[in-house]
């Protein structure tokens, strides 16, 4: 059969309008098509070109890594003015996902991940060397040592450091053991020779040089200890300063056990002196509360013997708070100025005579001469006190 050519184009008048349209529709979603085809390679390429950027990157940390100018112990700060200048760096400026120091970090942290693995590996090499750090071990011919194995190649230079100083760490506390064990052990040695020089028969003085005494311990085994005699002239000396200081506070203590017996003696001098001159004292009131119990005893079938037996428990009052008053040192002076003799001390006490009968005397001298508390005279009723004036005065007249 013919093959029929293309169609000749049909004039857009003669073209039904529904099939115009529909045309249109088709053309338009192929080139909308297209356009989505164009937008999605163009951002295929983007995400390539960024991810060609960032390994680009990571190659650039790989080459600071092997140059040994990155290691697990860098900061951003120390490597920034050489990141900043590569065009690797510039390239991954302004795009989206992991910046450059996001990559650096995660570079740094897989490094320190590798440093307990490297660390066994360090140690390995080590021991096949015969090495061990000591405290006066340098870095340099730590590295040196390392650097002869092949095993070192891969080896990180801060995880290397990081090894070396927790080694040196580890040398530095057995030296602080060793030399604290070789203080516990002079400390004995010197302990023993303190306790070789205290238990010397006979026992050393204070004055004692140690030239006279040293062939006495010669022999001994805590002499032999201390071998340097510049140590034991030392010790002989401390000892000797700590002998004279035991002997001092034993003479202190001796004098204050001296003291002591005298202060006593003159305190019971004191005493009796005091209780000496206060008989003549204690006899007066004897007598006088005799008197006046006498005086009550006659006059008992009179309405008088209730303020009597009242009087005589007042004066015991008064003779008790004399004889508390007596130990005080103010009572002393006042003792010197009474009179010595039981008689004048009677005479100075004893109430004056009225020049008559129906005199009485007035009423403070009264209180005075017949020593009556006042303290409970104000406190009692008018009556009480006038009943008591008129027995008074019915005394005085009896006397």
């Amino acid at each position: 059969p013919a093959q029929l050519g293309p169609l000749p184009p049909v004039p857009l008048s003669d073209m039904d309008k529904e099939d115009a349209l529909i045309c249109f529709e088709e053309h338009i979603r192929t080139l909308e098509r297209e356009e989505e085809e164009e937008r999605e390679r163009g951002r295929l390429r983007e995400r390539r070109q960024q991810r060609k950027n960032r390994e680009a990157f990571q190659a650039f940390l790989d080459e600071l890594h092997e140059s040994g100018r990155l290691h697990s112990m860098s900061t951003w700060m120390e490597l920034y003015p050489s990141l900043s200048t590569d065009r690797r760096f510039a390239n991954m400026l302004g795009q989206p996902g992991s910046t450059p120091l996001d990559l650096f970090k995660f570079y740094v942290e897989d490094l320190k991940a590798r440093f307990h693995d490297e660390k066994k590996i360090i140690k390995d090499i080590l021991k096949d060397r015969s090495f061990s750090v000591e405290i006066n071990t340098t870095f340099e011919d730590f590295a040196h040592v390392i650097s002869f194995d092949k095993r070192a190649a891969t080896l990180d230079a801060g995880n290397i450091k990081l090894t070396f100083n927790s080694l040196l760490e580890k040398a530095e506390a057995r030296e602080r053991e060793r030399e604290k064990e070789e203080t516990r052990k002079l400390r004995r040695k010197e302990a023993a020779f303190k306790s070789m020089l205290r238990q010397a028969a006979p026992p050393l003085e204070p004055n004692t040089t140690w030239d006279e005494v040293r062939e006495r311990f010669v022999n001994n085994i805590a002499f032999e200890q201390v071998t340097l005699e510049s140590e034991r002239i030392r010790l002989f000396r401390e000892f000797l300063q700590v002998l004279e200081t035991e002997c001092q506070h034993f003479h202190a203590k001796a004098k204050k056990h001296a003291k002591k017996p005298k202060k006593h003696h003159h305190k019971r001098s004191a005493s009796g002196s005091e209780s000496g001159s206060d008989h003549p004292h204690r006899a007066a009131k004897r007598k006088k509360r005799n008197h006046s119990e006498s005086a009550g005893s006659g006059a008992s079938s009179s309405p008088d013997s209730e303020h009597s037996t009242r009087r005589s428990k007042r004066q015991k009052k008064k003779s008790k708070k004399k004889r508390h008053k007596s130990n005080s040192p103010e009572s002393e002076a006042e003792r010197k100025k009474e009179p010595s003799r039981p008689d004048e001390w009677e005479r100075e006490k004893a109430p004056l005579r009225p020049e008559g009968r129906g005199h009485s005397p007035p009423r403070g001298a009264r209180r005075e001469r017949s020593g009556w508390d006042t303290s409970e005279s104000e406190e009692l009723s008018e009556g009480e006190l006038e009943r008591r004036r008129r027995t008074l005065l019915q005394q005085l007249g009896d006397q």
